[in-house]
């Protein structure tokens, strides 16, 4: 069996390359959901300025706003997959599903949850589309993740 750093370093991976597919997808399906990105920052951006407000008591400067935004997005998605790689090691049966279980729990608990309570987007009611634009992206983030994480699984060693 593999050790748990293995395990984790093969989960970060996985997240991190989830987070890019999950990414190109929004690329390409935002004109479909109606999403023209407005004049609001993402809620990665957001998280970014809380942050930078707490280490160095200022926001992120508007030139590196997007930069930091994607480096939220990200340093998650790192943190979601090797935490979900240890887990499914620990309790395979969460591997069921091909990672659409992982990318829905995802959405409720970032999207439908921490994103609006800490102030970095709305409640889902309050955007329908947006709310479906969420859902399909973190379904593809799942099983994106669940994906590489398998495949990391069959590399030697």
């Amino acid at each position: 069996m593999r050790s748990l750093f293995t395990t984790a370093l093969i989960g970060v991976g996985a997240g991190l390359a989830a987070s890019f597919v999950m990414d190109r997808f929004q690329d390409l399906a935002a004109p479909a959901f109606g999403m023209d990105g407005g004049d609001d920052d993402p809620s990665t951006v957001k998280a970014a300025d809380t942050l930078s407000k707490a280490v160095e008591g200022r926001p992120v400067t508007q030139k590196n706003r997007e930069t930091a935004g994607a480096a939220m997005h990200y340093a998650l998605g790192a943190a979601i997959g090797g935490g979900y790689a240890l887990a499914v090691r620990q309790w395979p049966d969460l591997a069921k599903g091909w990672g659409v279980p992982t990318g829905l729990t995802t959405m409720l608990l970032l999207d439908d949850v921490l994103v609006p309570a800490a102030g970095w987007g709305p409640w889902p009611a309050a955007e329908v589309p947006g709310n479906a634009y969420g859902l399909a992206s973190h379904l593809v983030f799942g099983v994106a993740l669940e994906g590489v994480r398998r495949a990391g699984e069959t590399l030697p060693g």
